[in-house]
């Protein structure tokens, strides 16, 4: 059997994920502010698993799943709330945009609450802002 090389064994990633301690609410906030649009919203009866993109994006979703069964005991899924809320479970996701400091002020102007104001980086222009429940959240107008 000849081996494939890494390249030739994936095309893409689809999904990354988020814990989140109220999917309604998290929905709500990447929607009704950020202006990402939801591509599933499944309920399998035991969980739930909603998922947003950029909208015309599909390609790229972020799932926000609350902590708990089947991917945690329930006795974890309590333990992992607190460390939800400080942002501290690496989860966290990078959008790009036109003009950085335009979108910091339309969300600035929906109450968005950041944690860095747009910054000149070697890269481009960035700034951060944490979810509801405190995952970390950049955007990013790249140089060209």
């Amino acid at each position: 059997m000849v081996p494939l090389s890494v390249g030739a064994m994936f095309n893409a990633i689809t999904h990354s994920q988020l814990l989140v301690l109220d999917q309604d609410e998290v929905l709500d906030f990447s929607v009704g502010k950020l202006g990402l649009e939801v591509t599933a919203d499944v309920d399998m009866g035991f969980v739930r698993r909603p998922t947003v993109s950029v909208p015309g994006r599909p390609e790229r979703q972020i799932l926000l799943e609350k902590p708990g069964v089947p991917t945690m005991s329930e006795e974890t899924a309590e333990q992992v709330c607190e460390p939800v809320t400080k942002g501290a479970m690496g989860g966290w996701f990078i959008l790009t945009t036109d003009d950085c400091r335009r979108t910091y002020e339309t969300l600035l102007g929906k109450g968005v609450e950041f944690t860095e104001k747009p910054t000149e980086r070697p890269y481009g222009i960035d700034c951060a802002l944490r979810d509801p429940f405190g995952n970390p959240i950049r955007f990013t107008q790249l140089k060209v």
